[in-house]
């Protein structure tokens, strides 16, 4: 039998999944090591001008994912497709809440954000980039939410690792004892 055609279909039938070395060791009934080489083997394959394919390591799993060098391809083919949107900035800030700070309520993200963002999570479920992961034990129970793999994929991210640091993101104050009532404006003489 052709492990490598069983290892390509394998990583086609899981999809957006994708599949985790173990995974793949356990139903190929092999080792580990093994599966590294096969994967090493297809990817050099994939990795040829008249391939539309590649495979890729992204959220702890590996899976198979179009070319970069394709994407304006994609993009055409995809414009005429009505279900294809993205994201708004209020989807956007709720995700950054969410990676950044999962697992969290709804009601955590709302007091961050100083706003509703019921109707923008249920959203966001919807299109897998979040999932329920469980209950808090604040009082009611409520659902605690986190990124999913969809998400990472979504970002191009292999762990949550490879998000931002979130310090770097912030503005920096030259001087934290400024007094914020001090005008920048020098005042002109008469």
């Amino acid at each position: 039998m052709n492990l490598l055609g069983v290892l390509e279909g394998i990583l086609f039938v899981v999809g957006d999944e994708g599949a985790t070395l173990e995974e793949i060791s356990r139903i190929l009934e092999i080792s580990k090591d093994e599966v590294k080489n096969l994967l090493l083997e297809l990817k050099e394959k994939y990795e040829g001008e008249d391939r539309g394919l590649r495979i890729r390591y992204l959220g702890d799993a590996f899976k198979l994912t179009t070319k970069e060098e394709h994407k304006s391809f994609y993009q055409k083919f995809l414009v005429s497709n009505t279900d294809h949107q993205t994201l708004s900035a209020a989807a956007l800030e709720v995700l950054a809440i969410i990676a950044y700070n999962e697992p969290i309520t709804r009601v955590e993200i709302d007091e961050m954000r100083g706003i509703s963002s019921s109707f923008t999570l249920r959203k966001l479920v919807a299109k897998g980039l979040v999932k329920e992961s469980g209950k808090s034990d604040l009082p009611g129970r409520p659902n605690l939410y986190k990124i999913t793999h969809e998400f990472l994929d979504y970002f191009g991210l292999a762990t949550k690792d490879d998000l931002p640091d979130i310090s770097s993101l912030l503005p920096k104050d030259e001087d934290p004892e400024k007094d914020l009532f001090t005008s920048i404006y020098k005042e002109n003489e008469l």
